[in-house]
């Protein structure tokens, strides 16, 4: 049950209300970037410029996650020394899910609660510990997110597309700094969208490409969506309007 307004320990000088963001914002709860479109919302004290993910806002007080199995999360506030999240290797720098061994995992409130399979016209999509022996990461070209740490990445059931947790993170952020967020998707699949638009209508290996691109631009809109809310969602209508033209 989600309630429109809440106080908060963090912020107990003003009622939070739940708004659509259609902005990005800083969470004030685990310090990450906030991302929601569509029908995700965050909280909010417009008085103090104060937000909250969802995830953050309403947290369990514990929690379990089949990639930890003999590991219990608790909610923790604020953690001692430097830590990084077990999903998507991102800084901890506030609100974390820390498990309860000597050597503790942490998730980030957002990367706890991801879906382990996203549906979408015919696509499905399973959340995984790392990448596949068969597959890398279509952003990076890699397997593993950094040397020393693997990430979690979302895999097609087809064995067709992958991309690490991690990276759409940081395709999505850093496009919309530049203020490329409509194509943030051909970016990925092509460098360059002209080339793709031209190539898309030379004979059965140009209708293969199209059906491929168009293919890897659902799967990308579905781990975002699953991630941030639906910050590209623009991305698709634009290709399919290049196609058509």
């Amino acid at each position: 049950m989600k309630f429109t307004e809440i106080k908060h320990l963090s912020h107990p000088q003003h009622t939070l209300t739940l708004v659509p963001a259609q902005e990005p914002y800083s969470c004030d709860g685990c310090k990450q970037k906030g991302f929601r479109l569509g029908e995700s919302s965050c909280y909010e004290c417009k008085q103090c410029n104060f937000h909250l993910h969802e995830e953050c806002a309403m947290p369990e007080s514990s929690a379990f996650h089949p990639f930890f199995k003999t590991c219990e999360f608790k909610f923790v506030e604020n953690v001692q020394g430097e830590r990084r999240c077990d999903a998507c290797g991102k800084d901890v720098k506030g609100f974390v899910y820390q498990c309860q061994h000597k050597k503790a995992y942490d998730l980030h409130p957002c990367c706890m609660k991801l879906e382990r399979t996203l549906n979408g016209d015919g696509v499905k999509l399973y959340l995984r510990e790392k990448v596949s022996s068969r597959l890398k990461c279509l952003k990076c070209k890699s397997k593993n997110v950094a040397e020393d740490f693997k990430g979690w990445s979302y895999e097609s059931d087809c064995g067709q597309y992958c991309y690490h947790v991690a990276c759409v993170k940081d395709l999505i952020l850093e496009n919309w700094k530049k203020g490329q967020t409509s194509d943030t998707g051909l970016q990925i699949m092509v460098p360059n969208m002209k080339d793709a638009v031209e190539q898309s209508g030379r004979g059965k290996k140009g209708k293969k490409f199209n059906k491929y691109l168009t293919k890897a631009l659902l799967v990308l809109k579905l781990i975002v969506s699953a991630i941030f809310g639906d910050p590209i969602g623009i991305a698709v209508v634009c290709f399919e309007q290049l196609l058509s033209s």
